[in-house]
């Protein structure tokens, strides 16, 4: 059974979408980290995909902004980020910790 996962914070759609597609876009970029380890077609594959999906992060910011949402409400989004696992995503990207030395 899962665990019971706090609620999503209210977003507007275009909010919602936003973090869709941010987290898509992060999830490839953490498969194309070099500093990671894995072979280089899964890397080559998630950065194919990963034009696609930056359009699409274009695209939901664009349509936020069309629609007058012109201010990103960090404290909101963060945590409709971490919700959705975004802490363990996100630090895919970054750098591992230094091993040995």
């Amino acid at each position: 059974m899962l665990p019971e996962l706090p609620p999503l914070p209210a977003l507007t759609r275009a909010e919602a979408e936003l973090i869709d597609r941010y987290l898509e876009v992060v999830d490839l970029l953490g498969r194309v980290n070099p500093a990671r380890p894995g072979d280089t077609y899964r890397s080559l594959r998630a950065a194919q995909t990963l034009v696609g999906k930056a359009v699409a992060l274009r695209d939901a910011l664009t349509v936020m902004h069309r629609r007058g949402e012109t201010e990103l409400h960090a404290e909101t989004l963060a945590r409709a980020l971490r919700v959705l696992d975004g802490e363990r995503r996100t630090a895919r990207v970054t750098l591992p910790p230094r091993t040995g030395r």
